[in-house]
């Protein structure tokens, strides 16, 4: 059967090389392995996050058998429709939405595990390719993206569990198969990704940082940050005694502004009194943030 994009998760080292893994981790690793395709390409097809891999509609993803060698396997994604299908009016088949998935898919794992993937190189860059050519493709924003991050973060670990749990595999890497072209997905896992996901310190001391917000979410008090220094954005989370309305201006406003391209608008660059959250390895993970102002603060403020 012909799919329209396949995913291949293959681990190595250890007794991986020889075709075997233990199999619980690896039915653990499978789970979070469907369940981060099936949320991003739900929201491509039907430009919505979901929470449950099941609620998947206008794709269907079914598994190849495993390769000889190291432990492989491959999910074959096979678009059936989906509401942005149906809005373009256009056969999947004729249309770059393959590359939309992987490079979704790729900002989902690379975000994840600590690489910073620049949203206006990689699908910025297939939006202007497309129209172009007069194609259109679903809009997927970065705050979607930013929210499905978050969303993923349980199944991606779970993708390490054959490296951290019972070590029968030192390595994994995800690779796209899309006519006849293979591209890696994320960077690889490692024992050092997994370390990255799970493990993390609060510094002692507060902060103070600049930057323009990327993505919010209402709901969580959640977000994304633009810090130069930092050269990517960083996640951030309002701390519970800053969750009043004031605050939230003040975080809507600098979003919209930078939505609507006003990089010296009034508003565009917040300053944060901000805890650090880092890996063990002392990668920066997210802002703990304890004010927000228009103008700088000082430290302790």
């Amino acid at each position: 059967m012909m799919h329209d994009v396949e995913f291949t998760l293959s681990y190595k080292g250890d007794i991986s090389d020889n075709h075997e893994i233990d199999l619980y981790d690896v039915a653990q690793a499978l789970v979070g392995f469907q369940r981060s395709i099936a949320l991003t390409t739900h929201l491509i097809l039907n430009d919505e996050i979901i929470t449950q891999s099941p609620a998947l509609k206008g794709a269907e993803i079914h598994a190849l058998p495993a390769e000889r060698g190291s432990w492989t396997i491959i999910a074959g994604i096979i678009i059936t429709g989906g509401t942005a299908i149906y809005k373009l009016g256009t056969a999947p088949k004729n249309t770059p939405i393959g590359h939309l998935i992987h490079s979704a898919y790729d900002y989902v794992i690379s975000e994840s595990l600590g690489v910073h993937v620049d949203y206006d190189k990689s699908i910025g860059a297939l939006y202007r390719e497309a129209k172009e050519h007069n194609q259109q493709l679903p809009n997927v924003k970065l705050h979607q993206l930013d929210s499905l991050v978050e969303k993923c973060t349980t199944a991606i670990t779970e993708i390490h569990r054959p490296i951290y749990k019972t070590k029968t595999a030192e390595s994994a890497t995800i690779v796209t198969s899309l006519h006849g072209r293979t591209m890696q997905v994320g960077p690889v896992f490692s024992s050092e990704t997994f370390e990255y996901l799970s493990e993390w310190f609060i510094s002692e001391e507060a902060e103070i940082i600049s930057g323009r917000v990327s993505s919010y979410n209402s709901n969580t008090y959640k977000g994304r940050i633009y810090v130069t220094e930092e050269g990517r954005p960083v996640s951030f989370e309002l701390s519970e005694n800053i969750r009043d309305l004031q605050t939230v201006q003040l975080i809507v406003t600098s979003l919209s502004e930078n939505a609507l391209m006003h990089k010296d608008g009034e508003g565009s660059v917040v300053y944060c009194s901000v805890f650090k959250n880092k890996s063990k390895s002392g990668h920066l993970k997210s802002y703990n943030v304890v004010a927000v102002s228009f103008g700088p603060l000082r430290a302790g403020s």
